[in-house]
C-alpha cells in the first residue's frame, strides 16, 4: 500500500520523541504490508465510520484513512489526546 501524509500528521510527528518517532518507522513497514497485523491492533474507530486507528506503543496512537491502495495518515501522539479528536 502507498502512504499519504496529512500536515496535521506532519506536524504531530515532529514534536514526538524521537523514541516514539523510531517506533513509528519500524511499525510503518507493518502498515503498509498488512494494517491488520496483530502487532498493530488496528481497529475502526466506533463512531467514525472510515476512520481507523492503531498503537505504535502502549500510551501512543495512530490514526488513518484507508482510500484505495493508499492509507492516509491522519494523527499521531498520546492514546487519550490522539483519539478524541481523530
Amino acid at each position: 500500500m502507498k502512504i499519504q501524509i496529512e500536515k496535521t500528521f506532519k506536524k504531530n510527528y515532529e514534536s514526538l520523541p524521537k523514541e516514539i518517532q523510531d517506533r513509528f518507522h519500524q511499525k510503518l513497514s507493518l502498515l503498509m504490508e498488512n494494517f491488520q497485523h496483530p502487532s498493530l491492533r488496528a481497529k475502526k474507530m466506533q463512531g467514525k465510520e472510515d476512520i481507523w486507528e492503531a498503537s505504535i506503543s502502549d500510551n501512543y496512537r495512530i490514526t488513518f484513512n484507508i482510500k484505495g491502495n493508499t492509507i492516509v495518515l491522519r494523527k499521531i501522539g498520546i492514546h487519550d489526546k490522539t483519539l478524541r479528536n481523530p
